[in-house]
């Protein structure tokens, strides 16, 4: 509790500063290129292009608002379909990027993409098949946009920003001549920042994958098809207006200074909304995952109020929503490998953590949870990942994080193993104590949060002060003479004044206030 009669959590959350939306939908942005194949640029770009061709096309400012957060949100939901695709295309990632250069609306290039991505390493005959399979069934792939664009739009509706943002995210797949996803719905019944999306996207789209004069002819040529003309003649004919003064290292910046006011903040509730949106992008990667980063919040979130931390609890439980992140940009054919993985592979993974991280540094209100998030692999003898961070380099949240994902992942089947019972997950978890890689106190508050009998541990007193001092430092406290103390411990009161001195030493005070303030600092009254 604090000094106002508040618990220590609520205090920090009504202590916290309010941050900017675009920044939290901005890290996800990051997080959504990496798992479309993107540059880490290019939702931020699509959505200074957006905003930029909106004023062109003298859009209102609601519709600017709009425009900007759809054009941060549009692939949002690229990994609602993470499984499925994998088991079509062998990864869930590289066939993305392609796809998104072809035009869907012609069939030859649609057949083209298919069969160079379909069902590789297969035999020939096997793949036949399955390409035949994909192309007569074109309804599959349309369930598959709309269900990116509903996850897409159930986290605009988190984020509460606005109903404008959340039905223009339903037509992220759409096109003018409405043989888009919805099918038949086209032209001016699409809403204006869907509209600018699509043209912003694939601007940004062919920017980065071939170059400004390939850019210019694709809106030209899909002009009346996939984009609105009139959107379309605006952006080739400002062509050098809308791309001026853009500079991929400085893309964050752009993007937060051309947010259409009033800006979005978020606090509370808001906060954690975005940070549940973290957690359900990296769950919907591949059912492996489905419940991986709620059940590692929880119980790091539980384990840091059993410890007496409850001031981290906010902290630990939203790097906890946010520490798989980075799994989004490591393909799903490494995390449903059934097998052993190789160098190359684990590569990757020791990579996810780096990614989460990275996902957060451009925002200074954010970055300190990217730190604490991107730690979850590290381990106390410096074998762990992606920083190697050892002893006193990792502070009680981060030993919090890493024993509380260590053991939820022991708990959950994976592709290579079936779950761990209870009681191997708990010998497991001990083992990598007692060889020095996890916190051993960390651990007890881990597995009691998870409902393990747990004895109680010999408190490591500070400063290395023995048993015996602290009877005679708590005496102290209490006022008591050397005498006194003495009577009351049976021992000459000779004796007292040398554990009296150790003490004083050990804790680097020379009276008998600053001893007790000391105690005070360590905890010893209470714990005593």
């Amino acid at each position: 509790m604090t000094a106002a009669g508040l618990p220590a959590e609520q205090a920090g959350r009504d202590a916290e500063q309010p941050i900017r939306a675009a920044e939290l939908v901005g890290a996800l942005s990051l997080a959504t290129d990496l798992g479309t194949g993107q540059p880490l640029e290019h939702a931020l770009r699509t959505a200074v292009l957006a905003v930029r061709l909106g004023e062109l096309a003298e859009a209102s400012r609601g519709e600017l608002a709009d425009t900007y957060y759809v054009a941060l949100l549009h692939a949002s939901g690229c990994t609602s379909n993470g499984h499925e695709a994998t088991l079509l295309f062998g990864e869930d990632i590289e066939h993305r990027a392609a796809f998104f250069l072809i035009d869907p609306a012609d069939p030859e290039q649609v057949r083209s993409f298919y069969r160079t991505h379909v069902g590789p390493g297969r035999p020939a005959e096997v793949r036949e098949r399955m390409i035949e399979a994909a192309l007569s069934n074109p309804t599959r792939a349309r369930e598959s946009f709309a269900a990116m664009c509903e996850v897409a739009q159930r986290f605009a509706r988190w984020l509460e920003l606005g109903p404008g943002v959340e039905a223009a995210l339903e037509y992220v797949f759409a096109r003018w001549d409405g043989k888009g996803v919805p099918r038949e719905v086209g032209g001016e019944e699409l809403p204006l920042p869907a509209r600018l999306l699509h043209v912003a996207r694939d601007y940004s789209l062919f920017l980065s994958a071939a170059d400004p004069d390939d850019a210019r002819t694709v809106l030209e040529r899909r002009a009346g098809a996939a984009y609105d003309p009139r959107l379309a003649q605006l952006a080739v004919r400002h062509f050098d207006d809308v791309c001026a003064g853009l500079d991929d290292a400085r893309m964050w910046e752009h993007a937060l200074e051309c947010e259409p006011f009033p800006q979005i903040r978020l606090s509370g509730d808001g906060i954690d909304a975005g940070f549940a949106a973290f957690a359900a992008l990296t769950g919907l990667k591949s059912p492996w995952l489905r419940e991986h980063s709620t059940r590692v919040a929880e119980l790091a979130e539980a384990a840091a109020w059993r410890l007496g931390l409850p001031e981290e609890t906010v902290a630990v439980r939203r790097a906890a929503l946010a520490a798989d992140l980075g799994r989004v940009g490591v393909s799903n054919a490494i995390w449903e490998k059934p097998g052993p993985l190789g160098f190359g592979e684990w590569e990757r993974v020791r990579l996810h953590p780096h990614f989460t991280e990275r996902a957060f540094a451009q925002s200074q209100a954010l970055a300190p949870i990217g730190l604490l998030a991107g730690s979850h692999h590290e381990r106390l003898d410096g074998s762990g990942y992606h920083r190697g961070l050892r002893g006193s380099g990792l502070d009680k949240a981060r030993r919090i994080l890493a024993a509380s994902d260590c053991y939820t992942a022991m708990r959950a089947a994976r592709p290579y193993r079936p779950a761990l019972e209870p009681a191997a997950a708990e010998a497991e978890l001990r083992r990598e104590a007692e060889e020095g890689r996890l916190d051993a106190d960390v651990v007890d508050a881990v597995l009691a949060a998870a409902g393990h009998r747990v004895p109680k541990r010999p408190r490591e007193l500070p400063a290395g002060l023995t048993r015996r001092e602290l009877e005679v430092l708590l005496a102290l406290v209490l006022g008591n003479s050397n005498q006194t103390i003495a009577d009351d411990l049976g021992i000459s009161a000779k004796t007292v004044g040398h554990h009296v001195q150790h003490v004083y030493r050990k804790a680097g005070v020379s009276s008998r206030a600053a001893a007790t303030v000391w105690a005070f600092e360590h905890d010893l009254v209470r714990s005593s």
